[in-house]
């Protein structure tokens, strides 16, 4: 079977008897087989998946099948699926099972969607590599001894090496972009309360943003459409109204661009470096108005951010104890013990790093100190930020300052592994939308990707930009 690219395609296809949704699911499920090195799975939903696309099948010959008909998708191990495993990739939540299903995935299964599998990702969405993992490492399909890019590592390889259409991922400060970017797929990080987070396992509830990797503009869009809008099961969820996205992916404007100065430095990988001057050099080709721009506050952001999502994650992770749910050690003498045993033993080394930060910077005497600090300036990156978009239309930058690093690389130098993310945390941090699309590859071969940021709630522009600039040659 032919590897699809869009939605569209596999409707076309279907429509004209080439192919069923059956026969599709079983054409993922051989490819999963065949690529079972990747680890980008956890779990397969095999036989669920070929009743579902039976079922749908059925529908379709009716003409009472829904809009996502034919889209097989994964999803991210930390979102709720009822009466699945979920477990964020730590052995913490051993054996735990969902008992709802998220708001996001009920609108895509609601579309008859088809869902193949959960997929790994970096502990509780902690990292840039997809190494955090308690179920071990995945790699990326380009080449199988670099890393794909965290936290959504196991859903962007997923999309990238053919295992499905696309995947939901989660991105708290980059973990949809830059998986993207390091696989050589489209990345959608929504703006903040876009989609609802009801059904997904916290990190820090400020930040985190369901996500779409996906291999087309079109799906992405589409499938923004669908999740996105109102929740009764999430307060902060976004009352505004939901464009069709979908149908709004047309684009001929001439635009005012800002483009980052330390996104075309010399500290970026030369190739990296090279396809950004090249994004930037096509675009003034076609006539829009390009503009370098400084950030004074760039020095702050990475900083900002840890102390502020850590301090969220240390809250957040306080119901893992051992008690209720998930891991429980069998070496406790008391309840003591038992919290602290099941704790150390149940989380991996980068998260209770994070929590014993995140706790230390909300302890008496350094709440003021960092965590209240951390606060001012994440309003101040914001307002300067916000104050570059209303001059600007689009801001562009890489996603990432290099392209995949090899596995191990950075695995025991934190500051390395943090500094993956320095171009994806300033959307996270002001709440705006951010997209990776593909922009070339480097001398190995390895995907590079470009990122543009919109204004918040602007996710039309963006993705018809986004398609436009694909389209250029």
């Amino acid at each position: 079977m032919k590897k699809y690219n869009s939605l569209q395609e596999i409707q076309k296809d279907i429509k004209e008897g080439e192919i069923s949704c059956k026969s599709l699911v079983n054409h993922y499920l051989s490819n999963i087989k065949d690529s079972k090195n990747l680890n980008a799975f956890l779990e397969v939903y095999a036989s669920e998946a070929l009743q579902a696309a039976d079922a749908i099948d059925i529908k379709i010959t009716n003409g009472t099948a829904g809009r996502l008909a034919g889209m097989v998708i994964g999803i991210k191990d930390v979102l709720c699926y009822k009466d699945h495993g979920l477990s964020s990739s730590s052995k913490i939540l051993e054996g735990f099972k969902s008992q709802f299903t998220a708001s996001a995935i009920q609108k895509l299964i609601d579309e008859d969607v088809i869902i193949i599998g959960r997929q790994n990702c970096d502990e509780f969405a902690m990292g840039s590599s997809n190494e955090s993992s308690a179920f071990g490492a995945v790699l990326n399909a380009a080449n199988n001894s670099h890393v794909p890019g965290g936290s959504s590592g196991g859903s962007a390889v997923a999309v990238q090496a053919n295992l499905c259409l696309a995947s939901l991922g989660t991105d708290t400060g980059g973990s949809v972009r830059q998986p993207a970017s390091f696989c050589g797929i489209i990345g959608l990080k929504p703006t903040y309360s876009r989609i609802s987070r009801y059904g997904l396992a916290a990190y820090a509830s400020s930040f985190d943003t369901i996500g779409i990797l996906a291999r087309s503009i079109e799906d992405t869009a589409l499938l923004l459409e669908i999740m996105a809008g109102k929740d009764d099961f999430d307060s902060t969820v976004s009352q505004k109204e939901v464009p069709a996205y979908s149908k709004k992916l047309s684009f001929k404007k001439k635009l005012k661009i800002g483009y980052f100065e330390a996104g075309v430095a010399d500290g970026l990988q030369p190739e990296v470096k090279e396809k950004t001057l090249q994004a930037i050099e096509k675009l003034k080709t076609e006539g829009h108005d390009l503009q370098s721009f400084q950030f004074d506050l760039i020095d702050h952001i990475l900083p900002t951010y840890y102390i502020l999502t850590t301090a969220e994650s240390s809250s957040n992770f306080s119901r893992y104890d051992g008690i209720r749910f998930g891991y429980r050690t069998e070496n406790s003498t008391d309840l003591e013990s038992l919290y602290k045993k099941s704790r150390s033993e149940g989380f991996g080394k980068e998260v209770k790093k994070r929590i014993m930060l995140g706790t230390f910077v909300l302890s008496a005497g350094y709440y003021d100190a960092y965590y209240t600090k951390a606060q001012k300036m994440r309003r101040l990156i914001q307002e300067e930020t916000n104050r570059l978009l209303s001059d600007f239309d689009f801001l562009i930058l890489p996603t990432s300052p290099t392209t995949a690093f090899e596995l191990g690389a950075n695995s025991e130098d934190s500051l390395a592994m943090y500094l993956a993310d320095i171009f994806t945390v300033q959307a996270s941090l002001c709440g705006i939308p951010g997209i990776s699309i593909p922009n070339g590859e480097d001398k190995k071969g390895l995907p590079i990707g470009l990122q543009i940021l919109g204004k918040s709630f602007d996710e039309s522009e963006l993705l018809a930009f986004s398609k436009y600039y694909l389209s250029l040659k």
